[in-house]
C-alpha cells in the first residue's frame, strides 16, 4: 500500500501574493501622480495612466499565477477584491475632485464597491465568495473606462469614454445585486432547513 501523500499548504508569501499587496501600494503612487501640478499636466497624466495601468495589469497576472501554480489563498481570495476596489476607488475619487468626472457616478460604484466588501467580510466564516466572471468583466470596463479619463486625450475621445462609463456603472450595479444574490442563497436554504 501506498502512504498518501501529504498535501503542503500554500505559503502565504507567494508571489501571487506579492503582485497584490504590490497594486496596493501603488494607489498612493497613483494619485501623487495623478495631482501632481493640480492634475493639469500632460506629463504627470500620462505618469498617473502608467501607473494606473501597471497595477490594473498586475490583477490580471497574479490571478493567473495563482490558479495555474497552485498558490490561491485564503488572504489572496480577500485582499484582490480589496485591491481592486483601493484602485478603483482611488481613481474615481482622484477624477471626481479634478471634476473629469461626475461625483455620482463616483458615488455609485464606490457604495457599491464598499457594501460588497463589507458583505464578503460578513460571510467570510461561511467562506470566501470568489469573484465572478460578471464581476471581472465589471473591473476590466471599469479600468478601462476609467483609463480613458486618467489620459490627457483630445475632446473628441470624451464620448467612448462616457459610454464605456456608463457600461461600466450599469455591470457595477447588476454585478452587485448578483454577488448578494449569491451571498444569500445558501444562507436562505440553511434557514428553510432548520424550520
Amino acid at each position: 500500500m501506498v502512504a498518501p501523500v501529504p498535501v503542503r499548504p500554500v505559503p502565504l508569501l507567494n508571489i501571487a501574493n506579492v503582485l497584490t499587496v504590490a497594486r496596493i501600494l501603488l494607489v498612493p503612487v497613483f494619485l501623487w501622480a495623478l495631482f501632481a501640478e493640480d492634475g493639469q499636466s500632460v506629463g504627470w497624466r500620462w505618469a498617473a495612466f502608467a501607473v494606473f495601468a501597471m497595477a490594473a495589469v498586475t490583477d490580471r497576472i497574479d490571478g493567473q499565477l495563482a490558479r495555474k501554480h497552485g498558490l490561491v489563498t485564503e488572504f489572496g481570495k480577500m485582499a484582490d477584491p480589496i485591491a481592486d476596489k483601493a484602485l478603483i476607488g482611488a481613481a474615481l475619487v482622484g477624477l471626481s475632485v479634478l471634476e473629469v468626472l461626475p461625483w455620482w457616478i463616483t458615488v455609485v460604484i464606490g457604495a457599491r464597491e464598499l457594501g460588497i466588501t463589507l458583505l464578503r467580510f460578513a460571510v467570510l466564516r461561511h467562506g470566501v465568495i470568489p469573484a465572478g466572471r460578471g464581476g471581472k468583466l465589471k473591473t476590466l470596463v471599469q479600468g478601462v473606462a476609467i483609463g480613458l479619463y486618467v489620459m490627457p486625450l483630445p475632446a473628441a475621445v470624451l464620448p467612448v469614454a462616457t459610454v464605456l462609463m456608463w457600461a461600466a456603472v450599469i455591470l457595477t450595479v447588476v454585478t452587485g445585486v448578483d454577488y448578494v444574490v449569491s451571498a444569500m442563497r445558501p444562507r436562505v436554504a440553511t434557514a428553510a432547513e432548520a424550520r
